[in-house]
């Protein structure tokens, strides 16, 4: 194995044996750093601090991630236009705000027969928010719904 001191100079190739007596005459842990390179990297260094500067750019790396919000809106094949403006409003706020909306429509009873009618629905929907969001899912039936998913556009 090829291993690394702990004021990190290289101290070469050792054996296993010889790394692990090197560590443990300093006072440290003999710690694999690379153990996919040819051969593997060894650092002598102490296990708690590695293990925390570890978790430390762990959190950093996950700070610096963008969490995306997922909204729903729930509507029926048979719901009124007011009603449909009512949450296409929501849905648009939602959009301007940099989160994604996902568009359900539930089907009960006989309903279910008519799929066409939801597709309509949804695509009035999608029709009406082209100029803010566009559709990431076209609609597609999951059990008893119907689902689309829509996300903001990219702003020019």
């Amino acid at each position: 194995m090829r291993l690394i001191d702990e004021n990190n100079s290289n101290l070469g190739i050792v054996s296993t044996r010889e790394a692990l007596q090197m560590a443990e005459d300093r006072g440290f842990d003999l710690v694999e750093v690379s153990p996919n390179a040819r051969p593997p990297v060894c650092k002598i260094m102490d296990f708690g601090k590695f293990l925390y500067e570890k978790s430390k750019k762990e959190r950093e790396a996950r700070k610096s991630q963008k969490q995306i919000e997922i909204k729903e809106i729930r509507l029926r094949p048979k719901t009124t236009d007011h009603h449909r403006d009512l949450k296409v409003r929501s849905a648009r706020k939602w959009l301007e705000e940099g989160k994604k909306v996902r568009v359900r429509i539930r089907f009960r009873g006989r309903e279910i027969t008519y799929p066409e009618i939801a597709r309509e629905l949804l695509e009035s929907i999608a029709a009406d928010l082209t100029d803010i969001g566009a559709v990431e899912q076209v609609p597609t039936m999951e059990g008893r719904t119907m689902l689309m998913m829509l996300a903001p556009a990219e702003k020019k």
